[in-house]
């Protein structure tokens, strides 16, 4: 990944109503959600959501479908793992133990996927 690209994507989670579009994208997994129920949930005007949901499509982390008159939202998991990568490239520095409780974040996620995957 470019540095440019790393950018782009953070930039477009450092807004808090983004971020939390993001996250409940990643927590529905890969069904999706339709954009009216993202805004209930979150309690946020259609336009706002819209205008969160644009900056995070053009970065990359999100995908869009339509299923009838509705638009379905997922989590871009293959972007968010490339980022996520790019940020740990360079993790610990030769000092294992700095990156202990994020491995131990990541195999917790990794069990959680694999327990849904498996039901």
């Amino acid at each position: 990944m470019e540095i440019t690209d790393a950018v782009t994507r953070l930039s477009a989670l450092a807004h808090e109503g983004r971020l939390a579009v993001f996250r409940m994208l990643v927590q529905t997994g890969p069904d999706g959600i339709a954009a009216g129920e993202i805004a209930r949930r979150l309690g946020v005007p259609p336009s706002s959501l819209s205008a969160n949901l644009t900056v995070l499509s053009h970065a990359g982390l999100i995908a869009a479908r339509r299923e009838g008159r509705s638009i379905v939202y997922t989590a871009g998991y293959d972007e968010m793992t490339r980022l996520l990568g790019y940020l740990l490239d360079d993790c610990c520095g030769g000092s294992p133990e700095i990156c202990r409780p994020l491995a131990e974040k990541f195999a917790q996620a990794a069990c959680c996927a694999h327990d849904t995957a498996s039901a």
